[in-house]
């Protein structure tokens, strides 16, 4: 078994302890592997230990390896900040994108989705820890770019995502997902239908999938630090 193999496993079961400690399956949570800056032999390796999803944060980075991988199937997820001059590659090579921030940014992703693949699954960046370099939308401005984003033809909203301050104490990392969750629930009752909440990663996994997290971005753990 190779290192990302254990690796993966490592996470796996702590996905599942994580989940059956607050009485969830742990059927119901994601494991998005982020491959940022990693190299293609290392996702091949990731694929053979039954790893099919993976987030990437550059666009420059992530294209070569989405096409060298072809031949594997991947699922390919955008988790970086969103430019308007890259719009149109992540439209065409991504399932989804979880760092929509701004209305103009989702109309060009729909108009240049390819007509002949399905809906580009897009989950709404939230920034809720206040961090002036960090992107995603305040919580006044979500309502109505949710709504917006959800009539355009050719992305699929299905929900929300945030990253906490890493350097904050675990209870305010806790407070953060409790927040994104409830939002998500506000959401909900105002007639958006909503079924991810992508939060978490390697340092507070747990912590996101007792607040209701449905998908994990691991990197770290599984791949090792960036080099």
């Amino acid at each position: 078994m190779t290192n990302i193999a254990k690796a993966l496993n490592s996470v796996r079961a702590r996905i599942a302890s994580a989940a059956k400690a607050c009485g969830r399956s742990p059927e119901e949570i994601v494991l998005l592997a982020v491959s940022k800056t990693k190299p293609v032999a290392a996702i091949r390796e990731a694929h053979a230990a039954g790893q099919n999803t993976f987030g990437e944060n550059y666009l420059q980075d992530a294209l070569p390896k989405i096409r060298e991988l072809q031949d594997l199937g991947l699922e390919w997820h955008y988790i970086g900040r969103i430019q308007s001059n890259k719009t149109n590659e992540i439209a065409q090579h991504f399932a989804w994108v979880h760092s929509i921030d701004k209305l103009k940014h989702a109309q060009r992703l729909s108009k240049q989705r390819p007509v002949d693949m399905q809906p580009l699954q897009c989950c709404i960046q939230v920034n809720l820890s206040g961090e002036q370099s960090k992107g995603g939308v305040s919580t006044a401005e979500l309502p109505q770019l949710a709504r917006s984003i959800a009539q355009l033809p050719h992305l699929q909203l299905r929900g929300l995502m945030t990253m906490p301050d890493p350097h904050s104490k675990p209870e305010d990392q806790a407070s953060v997902f409790a927040e994104l969750a409830q939002l998500k629930r506000q959401l909900e009752s105002e007639g958006i239908l909503l079924d991810t909440l992508s939060m978490g990663m390697s340092g507070d996994l747990e912590l996101a999938i007792a607040a209701g997290s449905t998908l994990v971005r691991v990197g770290t753990d599984i791949f090792g630090a960036r080099t």
